[in-house]
């Protein structure tokens, strides 16, 4: 090794090696794929060796990568952290939205007009399963997700909020049959082969819900598909299997299809803003309060009458129902 390491040729590299895929890192930093690329054979020059093994299907970390991608987490957690203690609570926060235009990006829209002077920074991690690690590594200060979804357990000394139930939906070709209707039942649903596993939504904790709608209605479940994510890959595939793919309400525009409710039952999704306990920063305030907002305006947190949620929340519902005295933000 002849030269430093340089932090973003480190950060660049821990991306990929989280994701094993050089596109997916690059939309999490913001960059093209090929700076990406290019960036990370700069560091395996810096180093002297490869540190993944690359092929056509596949991407995979060398033993020197799993070696390096343990001391890179603690160099940039401890790089990121001394930069927040130096900048104090005007420093920048992290926020993992999920998607674009998804619940958690519409709250911290929401929350940029309530904390001027406070950078907010989202990024796009898809999923509880990649995020946590980071919110405890310190190299993320806010996520969403289910938090009741989490298999295992949680990192510790997290807190959590309950901000969202939000409508399971049905994104259709805009030419498919159900297209037509205003609502789509779920058992119109049972011959077509409905996918569960597209969109910038699609997480292992979306998944569970939506094969626990399927178990407790008897609706057979399709086979599984791959995940797609963006809105030009979903645009592209939805046309190319005609199929319908159980979606949100803020689902984002797609091209050439149209978003319908998904009604008997009204199936919800429940979000959770989730936080360190030891960040104090205004911005958490700030964000708290922009869900409590729009909960007040749009009613994101009143459940239908015919309301199916999944377990554990479907459970909680009903102890804080019988015990309201001592119900709290779940």
């Amino acid at each position: 090794m002849t030269e430093d390491l340089e932090i973003r040729l480190l950060r660049y590299f821990v991306a990929v090696a989280e994701d094993l895929h050089f596109s997916r890192a690059a939309q999490r930093l913001f960059v093209a794929q090929q700076v990406v690329s290019r960036e990370v054979r700069r560091l395996e020059e810096r180093v002297g060796t490869p540190l993944f093994d690359r092929t056509s299907r596949r991407v995979s970390l060398t033993p020197t990568g799993r070696q390096l991608l343990a001391r890179a987490r603690q160099i940039l957690a401890l790089h990121d952290e001394t930069l927040r203690e130096l900048h104090g609570t005007g420093r920048s926060l992290l926020v993992d939205v999920v998607g674009q235009r998804l619940t958690p990006a519409l709250v911290l829209a929401a929350a940029r007009t309530r904390a001027e002077g406070h950078e907010f920074f989202a990024r796009f991690h898809g999923g509880l399963d990649a995020s946590l690690p980071l919110l405890a590594g310190h190299r993320l200060d806010v996520t969403f997700g289910r938090w009741h979804g989490i298999t295992g357990d949680p990192p510790t000394r997290l807190n959590h909020r309950t901000i969202r139930y939000e409508r399971v939906s049905v994104l259709l070709p805009q030419n498919h049959p159900l297209a037509a209707r205003a609502e789509v039942p779920l058992a119109a649903l049972r011959e077509t082969d409905a996918c569960w596993q597209c969109g910038d939504h699609a997480s292992a904790q979306w998944e569970q819900a939506m094969l626990q709608l399927f178990s407790d209605t008897g609706t057979p479940a399709a086979p599984p598909r791959p995940n797609v994510r963006g809105i030009d890959e979903l645009a592209y595939h939805i046309q190319q299997w005609d199929l319908p793919i159980l979606t949100i309400s803020s689902q984002p525009e797609v091209p050439g299809a149209v978003v319908r409710p998904l009604v008997q039952p009204t199936a919800v999704y429940p979000w959770s803003m989730i936080w360190r306990d030891d960040l104090r920063h205004p911005g958490v305030a700030a964000l708290l309060a922009a869900a409590a907002d729009l909960h007040a305006t749009e009613r994101w947190l009143d459940l239908p009458a015919d309301a199916w949620l999944p377990a554990p929340e479907a459970a909680l519902v009903r102890h804080q129902a019988d015990s309201p005295e001592t119900a709290s933000a779940a």
